[in-house]
């Protein structure tokens, strides 16, 4: 996105009013306790928000931490709800419950009052991640540059850590994450969807293209679903902390749900042909052999005996909310004046070719 446009701004909070209140609260969870060398690193996200520190106090129960603030509700938000409980539960569940690395939590904090809003505090893990910005399929990072033996240890470690996931956690104890509604878990996740695109468009331009691809998603729907498990919802290599190439921390569980295990094999594999896709549009060969579609579903296959089926619908899916979220996203540029609406909405969509190829049913040709 940055190749294209510039990046959007990412906060509307004053880091030093950030700092000064994060002191305060610290102090009222450990006594005596500060909060030093708080900084907001330049990758922090356009959902929700991200303060990294550390604490000064003589047993603090982590030296460097990362907290994460739901957005400012004034903010043109990205999002129409940030859940910091249910994040922080899911966390907790996942850490508890599988052999998952995830960060461990430390705090919740779900008064608005100390930050302007709700957040929970978590340990830092240490390591790199794949960048966004400029896209790690892009020439000139670490991940571009390592070997191809390198990078297909790191994707069968980040198709195992799914694989994990999904056969490890126990679904009664992931109830709470059922999203609501009438049918199944997949019909509910596409109806809340449904929910969320209509707010974005609400009193602005609707897409055609969206409304497209959710009718052809109606005509692909999966005969046999299958039993629903917890699915990270954010699944990309790109909310992974790795040391090496093995993964050392799992990061934004804002959109875990109850879905198909599909859901989660969907979106690893659009979401890095989006990138893929980006990075050949703008002259560069980018990564074709890596993360592949037919090696994820061979992988996910051999680690958990369930083969992989209806992929073209979850890819698609995919697609369509990635693409719900990039008209978001340029809605609140304009919003801010970084950007003017064209007359054609579609074109809002970053990828709106791949998307449209989808949903004619021609882009994996």
């Amino acid at each position: 996105m940055a190749a294209t446009a510039p990046r959007p701004r990412t906060t509307t909070r004053d880091p030093e009013e950030l700092t000064r209140r994060l002191t305060a609260w610290l102090g009222t969870r450990l006594p005596g306790a500060g909060a030093v060398g708080v900084t907001v690193p330049e990758s922090n996200g356009l959902s929700s928000e991200t303060l990294l520190f550390g604490i000064e106090h003589p047993q603090p129960p982590a030296h460097a931490c990362a907290l994460r603030l739901a957005a400012d509700p004034a903010a043109y938000t990205v999002f129409p709800v940030y859940d910091m409980p249910r994040q922080y539960r899911t966390m907790r569940l996942v850490a508890e419950r599988s052999d998952i690395p995830v960060p461990k939590v430390l705090w919740l904090e779900e008064d608005p009052g100390p930050l302007g809003a709700p957040f929970f505090v978590m340990e830092r893990v240490e390591g790199r991640v794949p960048p966004d910005v400029m896209p790690y399929t892009y020439e000139g990072n670490w991940l571009h540059a390592a070997s191809d033996e390198q990078r297909e240890r790191l994707e069968a470690a980040t198709v195992g850590l799914l694989a994990r996931l999904h056969d490890q956690v126990p679904l009664k104890e992931a109830q709470f994450l059922e999203l609501p509604g009438e049918g199944d878990a997949l019909r509910r996740h596409v109806t809340a969807q449904r929910a969320y695109y209509e707010w974005v468009v609400d009193g602005l331009a609707r897409s055609p293209l969206i409304e497209a691809a959710f009718e052809r998603l109606e005509e692909l729907w999966p005969r046999d679903p299958g039993t629903p498990v917890l699915n990270w919802g954010d699944a990309r290599i790109g909310n992974i902390v790795y040391d090496g190439f093995e993964p050392t921390a799992v990061l934004d569980w804002e959109m875990a749900a109850l879905a198909p295990r599909e859901v989660d094999l969907g979106w690893t594999v659009y979401l890095h042909r989006f990138f893929h896709d980006l990075t050949v549009a703008f002259g560069q060969r980018g990564l074709p052999d890596f993360l592949r579609r037919d090696r994820i579903e061979a992988r996910y296959a051999d680690l958990t005996g369930h083969t992989p089926r209806d992929m073209d619908f979850y890819t698609l899916y995919a697609a369509l909310r990635h693409g719900v979220v990039m008209l978001r996203i340029a809605y609140r540029q304009a919003y801010f004046g970084e950007v003017a609406v064209p007359a054609d909405p579609d074109t809002l969509i970053l990828h709106h070719d791949s998307l449209r190829a989808m949903v004619q049913g021609s882009y994996w040709d």
